[in-house]
């Protein structure tokens, strides 16, 4: 009986964590998502990124903005760890299931260090 709870338990709290956003790091809040490179600074290239929410079980669970919020803090978070500063989306993915609900948002970016 204590399995059973103690399970069940398990797969609520992981259900609820499916359906709120990727958090953003402390070094990807200062990673800012622009349309275009800015022509002003200095930029160097860092590399390629991807950061995405949702998943085949927890997708349908979650709000269409927990959706873009977590991807695009995910992208954030990635272009942190390559020591860029900025991320210029390059393309988005959405991805729906049978019925046209959204079940998980990609984002892919080229991440810069910009001075």
């Amino acid at each position: 009986m204590r399995f059973r709870f103690l399970a069940m338990a398990a797969c609520t709290i992981a259900l609820l964590t499916g359906c709120m956003a990727n958090s953003v790091t402390p070094q990807g809040q200062k990673v800012v998502i622009v349309q275009s490179l800015p022509t002003q600074y200095q930029c160097t290239y860092k590399g390629e990124v991807a950061g995405s929410q949702g998943n085949w079980l927890t997708g349908s669970w979650t709000s269409n903005s927990n959706l873009a919020l977590g991807a695009r803090n995910d992208l954030r978070n990635e272009a942190a760890e390559l020591g860029a500063n900025v991320v210029v989306i390059t393309e988005t993915i959405n991805a729906t299931d049978e019925d046209n609900s959204l079940e998980n948002i990609t984002h892919v970016g080229r991440a810069y260090l910009c001075r």
